[in-house]
């Protein structure tokens, strides 16, 4: 039997299963492919977060452990029922028509492959046939792929945030997307059989600007160019800068949840955007202890040079100058060790509570 999307089409199902996981992500994959059936009815696409120079043997893992084949797909190939496929290290993961694309567009949320772009791409392409789902892992990629999903029919399922090994990234998802089904990871299989055998919806009629905008993410995505493609005029230019490539940030929003998008295509939520800029407050500290450090040594050798030419009173300016620069780079080093590592997170952290 063809079970190629291309010749035999299931428009009228659920059939395109997206899935997104970072911290904790490969043993719940694991958990997740050990009881999907052999006959699971639809493609299973995975960004599954990694090092970009680091060999990717997820792959592998699933197969020795699933009645699916799953591998890291070559670009433009024609999707296939039944097969798990793995996002490559340092490779966005997207969908177009019945083809599996795999580029090096622009990093979101700090991440290449981004769980987002490949939720945005699947939405768009396939609306309503679409099942999303966030596992566990840190800050919030995925929550506004998922988002997307929604907003164009799909279906937005979200690990139980008390079950998670790493509960930030489903939790962030539920603050954003009121999600059609919390889980726990045990439960999650039976769920996807079900509803991948349910009929889709028809799609949702959305406005031509929400489209366009998604369309223009998913070619950024793809190729890059944020400039050409016009994504400054889509949102609220801001005066912030992206932290990779210092480019102006572009503000959009999707219901309650803000993005930044700078102009050669970066983009950001503010958990990943404020993360990026402390980190880049913190190396600014230490470049500052270093150099207060490197004057109060100069000072010191320079007051050592004129106390052996006995120059007593011009050596002790440089030796109080040098004790002077020294308290300066203490309290340098003291803001480093108070400096907090903020991020969107914050508000969890204020307001914990259990999900019911």
């Amino acid at each position: 039997m063809d079970t190629a999307i291309r010749r035999k089409p299931r428009p009228h199902f659920r059939d395109i299963v997206v899935i997104g996981a970072s911290a904790g992500g490969v043993t719940a994959l694991l958990a997740l492919a050990k009881i999907l059936p052999a006959d699971f009815p639809a493609p299973i696409f995975i960004v599954q977060h990694v090092a970009p120079d680091s060999p990717s043997i997820l792959p592998q893992l699933l197969s020795s452990v699933s009645a699916l084949e799953a591998r890291h797909p070559r670009n433009g190939e024609t999707v296939e029922l039944g097969v798990i496929y793995v996002a490559p290290p340092d490779h966005h993961l997207l969908l177009e028509d019945d083809k599996v694309l795999v580029t090096r567009g622009p990093k979101e949320n700090r991440f290449r492959p981004s769980i987002d772009a490949l939720f945005r791409s699947a939405a768009y392409t396939f609306g309503p046939r679409v099942l999303g789902v966030v596992l566990t892992g840190y800050l919030d990629d995925g929550t506004s792929g998922l988002w997307s999903v929604q907003r164009m029919g799909g279906v937005a399922i979200v690990q139980d945030p008390n079950d998670a090994e790493q509960p930030a990234m489903p939790t962030n998802a539920l603050q954003f997307v009121e999600a059609d089904y919390v889980t726990p990871l045990a439960e999650l299989g039976a769920l996807l059989v079900r509803l991948t055998r349910e009929p889709a919806p028809p799609r949702p009629h959305l406005p031509a600007e929400q489209l366009d905008l998604l369309k223009i993410e998913l070619t950024i995505a793809k190729q890059g160019g944020g400039f050409e493609l016009g994504i400054i005029e889509k949102g609220l230019l801001t005066p912030f800068t992206c932290p990779d490539c210092h480019g102006a940030l572009t503000q959009l929003i999707e219901g309650n949840l803000i993005r930044y998008r700078c102009h050669t295509g970066h983009a950001y939520t503010v958990s990943s955007l404020l993360s990026e800029v402390t980190a880049s407050v913190e190396s600014l500290l230490y470049q500052a202890m270093r150099g207060l450090e490197e004057t109060k040594m100069l000072l010191h050798n320079l007051g050592m040079h004129f106390t052996e030419n006995q120059q007593t009173e011009v050596a002790e300016l440089f030796f109080r100058k040098a004790d002077e620069t020294g308290l300066q780079a203490r309290i340098v080093h003291q803001s480093i060790l108070t400096q907090e590592a903020l991020s969107g997170d914050l508000q969890f952290r204020q307001n914990k509570r259990p999900i019911s």
